[in-house]
């Protein structure tokens, strides 16, 4: 399971055209604002590339309402991008010379004058502020106001079968602010949010899984259904537990002992301390102690039924208990957004870095990089550099739909998984054998053929494309220096002649065919409301896996946190024992696995659908020897935690 920012997915890539956006890695420094006029400052990006005059539909009443937020560049936006490489790169002097979060906002945020300014400027122009953050200033007022504002005509435009409102040109700003404004979010108002793919029904609907099962790899055979690649094959696992992960990932000895992770998703669980204790004490996991578990929460929820708030519950009920299989003696806390949509995302992540609530941070949500507008990639861009400074790393999952033509048209990435200032995290299908023994991986990719009327044959095999790792070349950011060496040309530069950012940079367990087994509270048909299990998977599943490796890594390391990863991820690099090199098909032949399932989701009274699953088998994307784009530099193998350790 994966939740992914936007209800409805674009149909037609937009961006292929998009500008460049402000906090570049492969530079080291953001874009400039070009002049427009002597008077004011462009905000490049503010106007989407659907606003098109073919498109457009007329002036939007002034009258109409604006909410918008004015995100605030500090004092020194070419600085904090160059700090945050500094701090980030073993090979820099400035390595692991992290700052406090007093220390980050003192030197590289907003001064009063600053603020004063631009609430100023807003207000004079008939905007009322109605909030003030140490990154932005957010504003409400009629669309007339607006305009005035920010030196643009609001139009109504056509985009799908929707009319949105849009800037007709690109807003602008004063010049005489002195650059103090990043960008401006909200002039258009088209959905920027959030939800989930459909790796598990939303937990208020309960869901099981059907058997037979195997304990571990290979453990039953379905002796009783047709052959697949010439073989019987495996009935899925039950879904493997922190033992086994933990185990597969070499984590030995180490338990993220002193070691903080946050978890960011949109509302909150409110059965999880519940849950995650209830998992724990069943499956062989450490028991939590009082006062591991935190939770940060805004003080209202806004957009319920829009964003379908209990469909996150499973989302963060994953993330949870997977963190702690894997790290069991790791801080957790999990700060909850108050809506699916953008600018609360945005204020989950600011909190984390504003008060250092964390070294690693676990995301699991998304979108397609077509619907990523410049300005809301430049605001998150702005945290992810607050943090690197600070010594905190953001990992974010790839998604479930491989190269995404399938679920969008377009063959594209994710955001922002594709922000050259993360770590995406990819996904594969898992093999733990019996006694724990890590067997292979492949890349997660799976083709889906049903067991025929008369169970002699599979229909269609190998089947049609369900899901997969997400990953690809972006088309919009710039080939960070990490990756060059790394990263294939024929990737890099799939787009660009110039190289673009290659998506993942490393992998764990995602296949839910081969997934991990999550608790969690569920409605029974008959209204009852019970604790059980079943087995998930996704990307979802990958972010926090590797996020609770990365906790084992910097416990290795005595405790100093590990910042942002990928300069090191991808130093280590060909180092043996380092990662497992997974490939698609390591063991020869063909890989798949048997799955029953309910067809009402929870008991066998609607009857059973059976299917053989094709593992390895990622849309257009390929898990090869090497770097590639399903699962990166590789998996962490038994020498990846031992590496950090202090010598």
């Amino acid at each position: 399971m994966r939740s992914n920012r936007a209800t409805v997915r674009a149909g037609v890539s937009l961006a292929a055209a998009l500008p460049m956006i402000v906090g570049t890695l492969a530079l080291g420094i953001p874009a400039a604002h070009a002049a427009d006029g002597p008077a004011r400052d462009v905000l490049k990006g503010t106007r989407p590339l659907w606003a098109t005059a073919s498109a457009d539909k007329g002036a939007t009443p002034d009258s109409a309402r604006v909410e918008a937020r004015v995100y605030l560049a500090g004092r020194d936006r070419a600085g904090l991008a160059a700090y945050a490489r500094a701090v980030s790169d073993p090979g820099s002097p400035q390595y692991g010379k992290f700052l406090s979060a007093e220390k980050a906002q003192a030197r590289f945020g907003a001064t009063k004058a600053q603020v004063a300014a631009v609430k100023s400027w807003l207000t004079s122009s008939g905007l009322t502020v109605t909030a003030v953050t140490p990154h932005y200033v957010a504003v409400s007022g009629d669309v007339a106001a607006a305009e005035q504002a920010f030196g643009t005509q609001l139009h109504n435009y056509t985009k799908g079968a929707r009319t949105y409102r849009a800037p007709a040109r690109t807003a602008s700003v004063p010049a005489a602010l002195q650059g103090a404004v990043l960008t401006v979010t909200g002039l258009d108002n088209a959905p920027h949010k959030a939800h989930h793919d459909d790796r598990l029904p939303p937990p208020d609907a309960v869901f099981k899984n059907a058997g037979p099962f195997s304990s571990y790899y290979g453990s039953n055979v379905a002796t009783g259904l047709p052959d697949a690649y010439g073989s019987k094959v495996p009935y899925a696992v039950k879904g493997y537990t922190g033992k086994q992960l933990r185990a597969a990932y070499g984590a030995g000895t180490y338990t993220g002992r002193g070691v903080r992770i946050a978890v960011t998703d949109a509302y909150a669980s409110p059965t999880i301390a519940y849950d995650a204790g209830t998992y724990a004490v069943k499956n062989g996991d450490a028991p939590w102690k009082t006062g591991q578990l935190h939770q940060v929460l805004p003080k209202n929820y806004t957009k319920t039924e829009e964003c379908g708030a209990a469909g996150w519950y499973g989302e963060e009920t994953l993330d949870i208990e997977a963190v702690h299989a894997v790290a069991p003696a790791a801080d957790i806390t999990y700060v909850g957004a108050a809506s699916c949509y953008d600018d609360d995302l945005l204020d989950s992540l600011s909190k984390i870095v504003d008060n250092h609530l964390a070294d690693i941070v676990s995301n699991s949500w998304g979108d397609v990089e077509a619907n990523q507008t410049p300005d809301l990639a430049a605001a998150y861009d702005q945290v992810f550099q607050l943090g690197a400074v600070q010594g905190i790393g953001f990992y974010f999952s790839s998604g479930d739909d491989g190269d995404q033509v399938a679920a969008s048209g377009v063959k594209q990435v994710d955001t922002p998984a594709n922000s050259a200032w993360v770590t995406a995290v990819g996904g594969t299908s898992l093999a733990v054998g019996k006694g724990e023994k890590y067997l292979w991986e492949t890349g997660w990719g799976t083709l889906k053929a049903s067991l025929s009327a008369d169970g002699k044959s599979w229909e269609g095999f190998p089947g049609t494309f369900t899901s997969g790792a997400g990953g690809g070349t972006s088309r919009t950011v710039p080939q960070p220096y990490y990756q060059k060496g790394v990263v294939p040309k024929s990737l890099a530069t799939a787009n660009s002649a110039a190289g673009n950012r290659v998506v993942p940079d490393i992998a764990a367990i995602a296949d839910p065919n081969t997934g991990f087994l999550v608790g969690q509270t569920q409605t029974f048909p008959d209204g009852s409301q019970r604790y059980s299990e079943y087995r998930i998977g996704g990307t979802s599943l990958a972010a926090p896996v590797i996020a609770a490796v990365q906790a084992l890594a910097q416990e290795a390391r005595g405790g100093k946190p590990l910042g942002f990863a990928n300069p090191v991820i991808y130093a280590k690099y060909g180092k043996k024992g380092v990662y497992h090199d997974v490939t698609d098909n390591p063991t020869g032949s063909g890989l798949a696995v048997a799955r029953v399932d309910f067809a009402n989701g929870y008991d066998a009274a609607g009857g059973l659908l059976t299917s053989v699953r094709s593992l390895g088998k990622d849309s257009s994307l390929a898990a090869v020897k090497g770097y590639d784009d399903v699962t990166g530099v590789g998996s962490p193998a038994g020498g990846y935690v031992q590496s950090f350790r202090r010598r």
